[in-house]
C-alpha cells in the first residue's frame, strides 16, 4: 500500500510558530528528508520530541538525483520534508521531489506552516489580492537590471528574498527598472526578536539600506498602475529620464515606462529626447 510525502513547514525564526500536527509529524515520522540534517535534529530536540527517524539529506545540490530513491520510500513508509525554514518547495529545496512524486502517482500533502512570502506581504500594506513571487533575483548586476526593467509593468504585488549584503544593490535596481517612486517593503527578521518593516519609495529605501542591514530580508514591491488615465506624459518623461540617469539606455526605458503605463513608446521617447 502506498504512503505519502509530507511537506512540513517549519518555523522561520520564533519556535513558538511550529504547530502541534508539525510536532505529532515528526514525533512519529521513521523518514525525514531534510535541507540539513543538522537543522532537523535541532529542530526536533528543541520541539522536545525524543524520536530519531532516519534522515536524509535533500538540499539544492542532490535533489533531483535523490528524488527517485525518495518516491520509492514513500511508497512504503511516509516521509517528510524539511527545510531549513518555512515551507518547503518555495524557494527552498522539494519541488523535483514533488514533480518525481507525481510523475509516479505517489501522494504529496503538506502541513500549512510559517511562510515568510506570505507573512511578508500581509505586512506589507501593499495589495494582497493579487501578488506574484520572484524569488531571490540573479547576483549579476546587469542581469538583474534587465529583470527589473522586464517587471516594470507588472500590475501584481511583487515579493523578493534577498541577502542583505546585497540589499541595497538591488533596492538601486529596482528603482532603475521600476521607478524611483515606485512604493515598496523591506521586512528584516520576520517573527524574530529584531523584525522591522520599513516602507517608502525604491529611492528612499535605497538610500536606507546603503548604510547596512542584517538579517534575513523579503522585498514587496507595488505593481505598476497599468493605466495611461494615471500617469500624465510629463510624469512619464519624468520617469524615462530618472531610469536613464541611472545608466539604462532611453529606449529600453521608454518601453519599460510604455509597459507600466499604457503611455506610447514614441511619444516617452520623443518627449525625453526633447527635455534632455
Amino acid at each position: 500500500m502506498g504512503r505519502v510525502i509530507v511537506l512540513a513547514a517549519t518555523p522561520i525564526g520564533n519556535l513558538g510558530d511550529a504547530s502541534r500536527r508539525l510536532v505529532e509529524t515528526l514525533s512519529n515520522a521513521t523518514v525525514v528528508a531534510a535541507e540539513d540534517t543538522r537543522t532537523a535534529i535541532h529542530l526536533m530536540r528543541a520541539l522536545g520530541i525524543e524520536n530519531r527517524p532516519r534522515l536524509i539529506a535533500l538540499h539544492e545540490h542532490n535533489e533531483r538525483a535523490k528524488a527517485a530513491e525518495v518516491v520509492e520510500l514513500a511508497r512504503d513508509e511516509d516521509v517528510v520534508v524539511l527545510t531549513d525554514a518555512g515551507m518547503p518547495a518555495i524557494s527552498d529545496p522539494g519541488f523535483p521531489l514533488v514533480e518525481a512524486a507525481a510523475a509516479a502517482g505517489v501522494t504529496v500533502t503538506a502541513l500549512p506552516g510559517p511562510s515568510a512570502v506570505l507573512m511578508a506581504l500581509a505586512v506589507s500594506g501593499l495589495p494582497t489580492d493579487r501578488f506574484t513571487f520572484e524569488g531571490f533575483p540573479t547576483r549579476k548586476a546587469g542581469e538583474r537590471r534587465r529583470v527589473f526593467e522586464a517587471l516594470a509593468g507588472e500590475q501584481r504585488t511583487m515579493v523578493f528574498f534577498e541577502s542583505p549584503h546585497r540589499l541595497a544593490d538591488t533596492l538601486t535596481d529596482m528603482g532603475a527598472g521600476f521607478g524611483g517612486d515606485r512604493r515598496a517593503v523591506v521586512c528584516r527578521e520576520l517573527t524574530k526578536l529584531y523584525e522591522e518593516v520599513k516602507r517608502g519609495s525604491l529611492a528612499e529605501l535605497a538610500e536606507w539600506a546603503a548604510d547596512g542591514v542584517k538579517g534575513e530580508i523579503c522585498i514587496v514591491v507595488a505593481g505598476a498602475s497599468g493605466s495611461a488615465d494615471d500617469v500624465t506624459i510629463e510624469e512619464g518623461v519624468r520617469l524615462v529620464l530618472e531610469r536613464v540617469a541611472s545608466g539604462t539606455r532611453m529606449k529600453e526605458a521608454s518601453a519599460a515606462v510604455a509597459d507600466a503605463t499604457g503611455l506610447s513608446k514614441r511619444d516617452l521617447y520623443e518627449g525625453a529626447l526633447a527635455a534632455r
